[in-house]
């Protein structure tokens, strides 16, 4: 006993040593409290107090005990039975829970002599200590909880839905379709789903219009049905899913339930579907409103529920068969409005920047009317990205000088760590000003909201279809809007709404917001609806059908696309298109790309395009920013550079891991959306993979440097899986209160550069280690090598993968094409101008690698004729593909990729049309190209409609269509395209694109030059060319055009259909020529000469040869584009160029 008493005296409780030591014994890995858990913090602080308590009772317990002793001996005397009961009473025996562990029973009943020999570590009195310590903190913890449940439940009781609890749950189950109306307030998101879940339906899917909606809404419902850390309530969203085999009740997009309507139509996953915000009339919801009225006949035992706001209920009731409708109140505290209508000098002009005085009057006074004590959080409502960072920086400025705001932005682009802060809590006296677009409108709810500014503004896209161009517009909100806004300052308390508009603004406002289906292109959503068998879309069931002209428009945008044929069905590149989940233009390179064996740069290329720019516009006029940005530029165009720029990110990736936060902000690159980028590609390389397009690696054998791989991948997989759940613990174990300087990071930081997207974990030696959410995320979905990988193969193109690359990029992007106006050269690099098709005087957007680098699309002085005849002529002319097309004060082309004129155009355009000797092309009816040589012109057609057969036949095979006829029009024929013709192809596209030398003039005709192209049909149309055509171009055959007049060869090349100044009849005049190859000279048409050349080549010519490495610009004619040719004279496959086809004809014909 004195060798306790001793060891007990040398115990020190605050020793980290001695902690330490107990930590092992209490809080190993598999208990129930790990070491450097939050819980594991706070139960030392909590033993601190515990100790302190202890020993207060200790000193006041001498009299009270031997008070107690002598009463024991009288009741001893007395003969009282003993039951077996303690005899002091404690606390601890009314605790319902005891920590058992081997290892702590074995220290507690080991023998005297063991414990003596023990000369360090706990004692038997330290570990009752602790372990009774820990009882208590268990305890304590449980009581809070329930305390916490209790309050819980009581908030639950008052919601103003909750008294219709049992009408929802039978209105469900007695009608097919129910519309649960809600102001403000009332609980529809979050309890009506409880509900269905608790009567007991086990599959529901419940939609939201926004991917943060879907989170936040999953977390609460979670936490409110005591499923926090369980799997029955989940959501699932792009990229990111917390979905299982237990989820009952699972929160998703609109737009992911119609991809899953997609590949299962009756949606037999599900009992009970849930619409919520049906009144905001997005375009999916829209559309997937529809698509469930025709379900729903075909099954009879699915449940809709459509939640809205109270606008407009009639609408959706009636097109339902007048469905039932429960109106719930809303639960608002009186809201104050008090309309600031902005005085006319500080109303910014369109170019100009908003002024943020206006709003920090505001701040101002709400700092001089209520004091600091008095919480209440500030929410502005602003129009858009720009105008909330021009309002930012003012707020913070003034937020750093009061030190009594934390200013936070909140929009759909920014990182769901950054969007997560804004439900954090403020320290006391400090306020949160949240700004926001119209995300916080409905879709999200921020408790502690009681201050409201309404600036009245929007932004919504529009489209049109005249110009082909998206608009971005600034437009005054509808007052179902602005009450909506008004509502989110009474949700906790009384509020104030400031509206920065007058009231006579709002009487003026349009009752209701107009349907996002009446203002935006649809050409994904005719396609979507396409490939799931609708039938017409102009005869769709829509709630509100758009515009017959905007249906039709995107009808022949798909046409031009390809994904549709003429008769309107869809053609199988579309079916492909239609089940990629982006736009029509990125799923056409990811076909492509493959096609062409280009899988790894043009994976990279679709992702790039599918996010918004990585390039922060703060940035934009940072020095030291556009320094380090300078080597991922590529004069290419701005596809490349993003290629460059994500190909450098993850080489960073894999050399310093979370050291890509600092090299991002380096350069102003927004990290996010390069971790949207490397999830998107991936999903890509699935779908490419599922659909046979590209070749699946799991059968390949392995090698033990690849076992050794795949073992150390699963370790660190483990250890990442391991600091996930330790973060989510974290997340969810209690709400965070923010800091003064966490308004700082702002926009201009990484997305996972903040707080929010790391936490800080203790390591054994007490310091701070930071982990990255987001790296750790990383980690786990992606193979790093693998990517690093790729990404070295798509940094390291030669000049002939570049050429392929850039000619998918314009295919993809077809008809989406800007020609450089003509004096370009003579303007500023901020005043270049360029047309599009339908759209005049368009710009190259600030962010472009070629607004600041004009030069690279002129055509060099020294190549252009400047006077007579041949005034700008040259075989330099440039064209920019473009991505997008969007008018905010200007009208801007993004993402622009530049493409040789004359090769391009003829490999890709819709319509290429000609007059007699081909010394003019006219394509599409937009642009003329001129050439001064005839004869070289038919020789560059004649090898483009040759090596444009040849294309459409390989894509046909690789999309699973080879065989007769399978080459749109073309009349080619064949097997499945092999590896040597897929190389023999690559080759001749290179060469034609890179040493076709033709010198050529590019102009754009105006309208009236275009109503005055074509000749016309004519009443006895001479036929003579038409079998030199054939035999020009063989298995093509030459017919009369009904409408342009000339001779229609194929789908898109129509030969001698252009007025001409010269005779109509210039094709059938001879002239004079000298043969190159023998001693003919004699009068012949330009088609005749042609003729002649080809069936007069040398005899060394005749013979196939093997292709040289290097190529020069005389031999980029046809003879280098062979095919497979079937004789069915000799009854041989052979190999051979058109020129090689009609030689051999001509040997059985003598």
């Amino acid at each position: 006993m004195s060798h306790e008493r001793e060891k007990r005296q040398s115990w020190d409780w605050d020793s980290p040593q001695c902690r330490a030591q107990l930590d092992e014994v209490f809080f190993r890995r598999h208990d129930y409290i790990q070491t450097g858990s939050t819980e594991h913090k706070e139960f030392w602080t909590f033993f601190e107090r515990f100790q302190r308590f202890k020993t207060k009772k200790e000193m006041s317990a001498p009299k009270s005990s031997r008070q107690e002793s002598h009463e024991g001996k009288s009741k001893k005397k007395s003969g009282s039975v003993d039951l077996g009961l303690p005899k002091d009473y404690d606390a601890r025996y009314r605790i319902n829970i005891s920590v058992c562990s081997k290892d702590i029973e074995e220290r507690l009943g080991g023998s005297e002599h063991k414990r003596r020999r023990e000369t360090s570590g706990p004692g038997r009195q330290e570990i009752t200590d602790c372990r009774l310590a820990l009882l208590h903190f268990l305890d304590f913890n449980q009581k809070q909880s329930f305390s916490k449940l209790s309050k819980l439940r009581r908030e639950q009781k008052s919601l103003p839905i909750f008294q219709y609890r049992d009408r929802i749950v039978e209105l469900v189950r007695t009608h097919p379709v129910v519309v649960v109306a809600g102001d403000t307030g009332c609980g529809k998101s979050t309890q009506v789903p409880q509900y269905l879940m608790a009567s007991g339906f086990d599959h529901i899917a419940c939609t939201q219009p926004r991917r943060i909606a879907c989170i936040s809404l999953a977390k609460r419902v979670s936490f409110e049905s005591l499923n926090l850390y369980g799997s029955k309530v989940g959501y699932q969203i792009r990229f990111e899913t917390s979905r299982t085999t237990a989820t009952k009740l699972l929160f998703m997009t609109e737009g992911l339930l119609l991809r899953q309507i997609q590949q299962d139509a009756s949606l037999g996953q599900y009992q009970v579907l849930i619409v919520d915000e049906v009144h905001e009339r997005h375009l999916h919801c829209d559309f997937l409103l529809g698509v469930l009225r025709s379900l729903l006949p075909l099954r009879t035992d699915l449940r809709l529920v459509l939640m809205s706001a109270t606008i407009n209920i009639k609408l959706f009731s009636s097109y339902f068969n007048d469905a039932p409708v429960l109106q719930v109140p809303g639960r608002l505290f009186p809201i104050q409005v008090i309309y600031q209508p902005i005085p006319p000098e500080e109303q910014a002009s369109r170019s100009e920047k908003l002024d943020p005085r206006p709003y920090l009057r505001v701040l101002q006074g709400i700092d001089q009317r209520y004091p600091p004590e008095e919480r209440g959080d500030l929410l502005l409502f602003l129009s858009g990205v720009a105008e909330i960072s021009t309002i930012q920086e003012a707020c913070q400025a003034y937020a750093t000088h009061t030190q009594r705001w934390i200013v936070l932005p909140l929009h759909s682009t920014l990182s769901l760590a950054q969007q997560d802060k804004v439900f954090d809590i403020a320290p006391p006296g400090v306020r949160k000003c949240i700004i926001s677009t119209n995300i916080a409108e409905t879709s999200v709810t921020i408790d502690g909201v009681r201050f409201v500014v309404d600036s009245g503004k929007v932004k919504e896209m529009s489209f049109d279809p005249k110009a082909k161009m998206q608009r971005l517009q600034e437009f005054w909100i509808s007052r179902a809007s602005s009450e909506q806004r008004k509502g989110r300052a009474g949700r906790t308390g009384p509020g104030v709404c400031y509206r920065l508009y007058s009231e006579s603004d709002y009487d003026a406002f349009a009752s209701y917001p107009v349907p996002e289906i009446h203002r935006v292109a649809l050409d994904s959503l005719i396609l979507q609806m396409m490939s799931m068998g609708l039938g017409d879309p102009r005869t769709f069931s829509f709630i509100d059908p758009p515009p017959a002209s905007s249906i039709q428009t995107a009808v022949t945008y798909l046409r031009e696309q390809g994904a549709l044929d003429e008769h309107g069905e869809l053609t199988s590149i579309g079916r492909l298109l239609a089940q990629l989940p982006v736009d029509v233009v990125i799923g056409k390179m990811l076909v492509l790309g493959s096609v062409f064996k280009l899988v790894e740069p043009v994976l990279t290329v679709a992702a790039a395009l599918s996010v918004q720019s990585p390039f922060l516009r703060s940035a934009q006029h940072n020095p030291d920013c556009s320094t380090a940005r300078q080597p991922l530029n590529s004069n290419q165009g701005d596809p490349f550079t993003l290629m460059n720029t994500f190909n450098a990110w993850v080489q960073v990736k894999a050399d310093r891991g979370s050291g890509s936060r600092k090299w991002c902000r380096r350069r102003g690159l927004e990290e996010q959306r390069l971790y949207e980028m490397v999830n998107l590609r991936r999903q890509f390389k699935e779908l490419l993979r599922s659909h046979g397009l590209l070749e699946d690696d799991t059968g390949r054998r392995t090698e033990p440097q690849d076992r050794v791989r795949r073992r150390e991948r699963l370790t660190e997989r483990q250890k990442l899986h391991q600091l996930k759940r330790d973060h989510e613990l974290q997340e969810n174990t209690k709400r965070k209160v923010l800091r003064l300087e966490e308004g700082l990071e702002g926009d201009a930081s990484s997305g996972s550069d903040g707080e929010g997207a790391s936490s800080s974990k203790k390591r054994k030696d007490g310091a701070e280690q930071t982990v990255d959410i987001q790296e750790v995320k990383f980690k786990l979905r992606h193979n790093v090598n693998e990517l690093q990988e790729a990404a070295y193969a798509s940094a390291d193109l030669s000049s002939r993968q570049q050429s392929l690359l850039k000619l998918v990029l314009c295919r993809g992007l077809y008809p989406q094409l800007a020609m450089p106006d003509e004096h370009n050269a003579n303007r500023k690099d901020s005043e270049q101008v360029f047309h599009t098709r339908n759209k005049q005087g368009v710009v190259i957007h600030p962010t472009s690698v070629f607004a600041s680098d004009p030069e690279v699309l002129h055509v060099p002085e020294h190549e252009s004729s400047e006077f007579g005849a041949d005034k700008g002529q040259s075989n330099r002319h440039q064209l920019l593909a473009f991505v997008t097309l969007l008018e905010t004060n200007k009208p801007y082309v993004s993402n622009c990729v530049r493409i040789p004129a004359l090769q391009a155009l003829l490999l890709v355009a819709n319509s290429v049309d000609t007059n007699a000797d081909c010394s003019r092309v006219v394509v599409d009816g937009w642009l003329e190209l001129g050439l001064t040589d005839g004869d070289t012109a038919l020789k560059v057609i004649s090898s483009a409609l040759t090596l444009r057969g040849e294309w459409e036949r390989l894509l046909q095979a690789q999309l699973g269509q080879g065989g007769p006829g399978s080459s749109a029009g073309l009349g080619l024929s064949g097997p499945k395209v092999s590896r040597r013709e897929l190389e023999k192809l690559c080759e001749g596209l290179v060469r034609f694109l890179l040493y076709t030398e033709v010198s050529y003039s590019l102009r754009r005709l105006t309208g009236l030059q275009s109503q005055n192209l074509y000749i016309g049909p004519q009443q006895d149309p001479d036929l003579s060319s038409a079998s030199v055509l054939s035999s020009l171009f063989p298995g093509m055959k030459a017919e009369p055009d009904p409408i342009k007049g000339g001779l229609r060869v194929c789908s898109y090349f129509t030969y001698n259909c252009l007025c001409d100044s010269k005779d109509l009849y210039s094709e059938c005049l001879r002239t004079f020529w000298s043969c190159p190859h023998c001693d003919l000279y004699m009068p012949l048409t330009p088609l005749e000469r042609m003729q002649h050349e080809v069936t007069c080549r040398p005899p060394e010519e005749q013979q196939p040869e093997e292709e040289p490495e290097s190529v020069n610009a005389s031999s980029s004619s046809s003879s280098a584009l062979t095919r497979l040719y079937h004789c069915d004279i000799c009854n041989k496959d052979l190999t051979l160029t058109s020129t090689e086809i009609l030689k051999h004809k001509r040997q059985h014909l003598s």
